[in-house]
């Protein structure tokens, strides 16, 4: 598991690998995510927004811009969590990604970054 804290907020995470399949002639393999938001802070906050870089192993990069996580802009309460699941594809069997999720402060009503930290997704049979 992958672990950050950014202004009270405690990002971890942990991957698995889904498989592989075939599409429009291009092998894909398919990764999984489960994300852990937890707020560590005396104040309430909101995420609002998320940004992705996704790397794989053919130097290709994506980036990702959305609202939310999975359709939610879910609100912490100090010692809440909000936990969801996610996945993407790659065109090699090993990649990584990182990212930030844009968040509100409700007591002092400042927007601010929360960094997620780099995540290695690798197929089990990539590796030595």
């Amino acid at each position: 598991m992958i672990q950050q804290v950014t202004r009270g907020i405690k990002i971890s995470v942990e991957t698995s690998f889904e498989g592989t399949f075939f599409k429009n002639y291009k092998m894909h393999f398919a990764f999984g995510y489960q994300i852990t938001i937890e707020n560590q802070s005396k104040d309430s906050v909101q995420l609002t927004s998320r940004h992705w870089q996704i790397f794989d192993a053919l130097n290709s990069v994506e980036i990702v811009d959305g609202e939310g996580v999975i359709g939610k802009k879910p609100v912490l309460k100090p010692g809440e969590s909000h936990t969801y699941q996610s996945g993407c594809l790659l065109s090699s069997p090993i990649g990584a990604m990182r990212g930030h999720y844009n968040m509100v402060n409700f007591t002092t009503t400042k927007k601010f970054r929360v960094f997620i930290p780099t995540f290695k997704l690798s197929a089990p049979f990539a590796l030595n």
